[in-house]
């Protein structure tokens, strides 16, 4: 992976961000912007591992780690991930319910440095008419069953010192085979057993509910 000691501009003058008394501040405190620049979408593309977060209105918040090649930056203010089939479908549900949503990003190598996105998700399934617009952008892998299209509104990088070092040493290929020989119909029968509700009980929208 890339090292991720990149110098990153600050947000505009209009939104001005929390500013630190001169003998506090450091390179690596935290800053806020308005969108992504090129450093922090080289920076998200450099990393192996994500984090998800969701909330409902009511009831548990959920995070998510997530891996393979499955988030695309699409501009400044714009991200496209491609959400594989697992166990739970918390993010789906929560998204339905109130549409916030937070990624994370975090350097294990390198100089230190964690990056959050905050913004608005849309869920796209299978049968949307936007999934091929999205499959054109980011293409599906064996277990698709969203796109989740996050719109940003604010973007903060902080300095992570206290995150460890990791060596990559590359993808679990079990989700994609597990997925490979369930098949679609498989697949959809998956969905329909374990898919179709949160732990709390909101509908995920997978079923067309």
């Amino acid at each position: 992976m890339a090292q991720s000691g990149l110098q990153f501009k600050k947000c505009r003058e209009d939104r001005p961000c929390a500013k630190l008394p001169a003998t506090q501040k450091g390179a690596g405190m935290a800053e806020r912007f308005d969108s992504l620049s090129e450093a922090h979408q080289r920076f998200i593309e450099a990393q192996k591992i994500f984090f998800v977060a969701t909330a409902a209105r009511d009831g548990r918040v959920n995070l998510s780690p997530k891996g393979h090649e499955a988030l695309k930056v699409l501009g400044p203010d714009e991200i496209l991930w491609l959400n594989l089939t697992g166990s739970g479908n918390e993010t789906a549900a929560h998204v339905q319910d109130i549409n916030r949503i937070t990624l994370m990003w975090c350097a294990f190598e390198g100089p230190p440095r964690i990056l959050r996105v905050y913004g608005t998700a849309e869920i796209v399934h299978p049968r949307d008419a936007a999934w091929n617009a999205c499959a054109e952008a980011l293409p599906p892998l064996t277990g698709a069953r969203q796109y989740i299209r996050i719109k940003i509104d604010l973007v903060q990088t902080s300095c992570g010192y206290a995150v460890p070092l990791f060596d990559y040493q590359g993808e679990r290929p079990i989700l994609l085979d597990w997925a490979e020989r369930k098949g679609a119909e498989g697949l959809a029968a998956y969905w329909e057993e374990k898919n179709t509700t949160s732990l709390d009980g909101l509908p995920t929208g997978i079923a067309g509910d």
